[in-house]
């Protein structure tokens, strides 16, 4: 296998990710989290701004989408089906997504950081499972589009539901970032 072929099925795989035993999904969404964590501290560390983070995520949703797009016939044909289990750069966007605007602060405790992206964690792969309209419609697209759409509007519900959440809970008064928040 050629360096080439070798980056592209780490990436399609969510960093192998999608090889892993059982629920490749929720592992994939798991390496989503743990490569949003590490950016999120840094960022609080170096002193950036919290849009840091956000315009990273969308980076990285709008590159894991273009490759998800133009790699998803070839993992069609590798694994010969329509939506390849181990095929999770899909959930990576996802996740992704579903972490936008996340509605906490670079200085909010470990705690409070946990809790929400955790939740949004959970959020994303209670509705990439249960995949509302349009969602389940969104897998009938040719091709790395059917793979990818339906993990992304997975994500925004998962984002609007955690914003609405989060706005709810007792962390509120620490949680005063996002596109609900006074």
């Amino acid at each position: 296998m050629s360096a080439g072929e070798r980056l592209r099925l780490a990436c399609i795989t969510g960093l192998g990710s999608g090889l892993l035993p059982l629920v490749p999904g929720t592992w994939g969404s798991a390496v989503a989290v743990l490569l949003v964590v590490p950016v999120w501290y840094a960022t609080a560390v170096l002193g950036g701004p919290r849009w840091t983070v956000d315009l990273l995520l969308l980076a990285g949703v709008l590159l894991a989408s273009h490759l998800a797009v133009r790699w998803g016939p070839w993992a069609i044909a590798r694994w010969g089906r329509a939506d390849p289990k181990a095929f999770t750069l899909d959930e990576v966007a996802g996740q992704w997504v579903a972490l936008l605007l996340a509605p906490v602060s670079l200085d909010a405790g470990l705690w409070t950081l946990t809790c929400i992206v955790g939740g949004q964690f959970v959020l994303f792969r209670v509705f990439d499972v249960l995949k509302p309209p349009p969602a389940r419609g969104a897998e009938m697209l040719p091709a790395g589009w059917g793979i990818l759409v339906d993990d992304l509007v997975a994500g925004v519900y998962a984002n609007i539901a955690g914003q609405l959440l989060w706005a709810l809970t007792p962390l509120a008064p620490a949680v005063h970032v996002g596109f609900l928040a006074a």
